[in-house]
């Protein structure tokens, strides 16, 4: 069972963030990654690296998955996930780029723009709520 809930930001320890994730634009569209051998959407983002801050987590991230050159970067929400009992939180950001580079070589296979948010998620329950969020901002 996964159950997530949005917070205020507030001050909290980097290390108490397990994952960064973006809701980026680009050209005034949604970016959505989808990794090899995946058939499935999802937001960027990933895994805070032991002694990286959120924020280099976040860039590396949206560096990594999209090929984002420029770009800006705010966070607006911290996310706490529950799955199966185990909890995590995450800060969630939104970034509007401004140019892309090639991707380069990682787990992700594909990057493509959409209107509204893709129809084959990887984590629906989690996306739709993140993606929410980001309306709002």
């Amino acid at each position: 069972m996964i159950s997530v809930n949005l917070m205020e930001l507030c001050p909290m320890s980097d290390n108490e963030f397990l994952c960064a994730i973006i809701v980026a634009r680009y050209q005034g569209k949604w970016i959505f990654v989808r990794g090899k051998d995946e058939e499935t959407w999802e937001l960027p983002g990933g895994t805070r690296k032991s002694g990286e801050s959120i924020n280099d987590a976040a860039s590396r991230e949206l560096f990594e998955e999209t090929g984002a050159k420029k770009y800006s970067l705010t966070p607006i929400s911290i996310s706490s996930v529950n799955i199966d009992g185990i909890q995590s939180y995450g800060l969630l950001f939104y970034s509007e780029i401004i140019e892309l580079g090639d991707l380069p070589d990682s787990e992700i296979e594909e990057v493509k723009l959409f209107d509204c948010l893709p129809e084959k998620l990887t984590y629906p329950t989690i996306h739709n709520i993140l993606f929410k969020k980001a309306l709002e901002f």
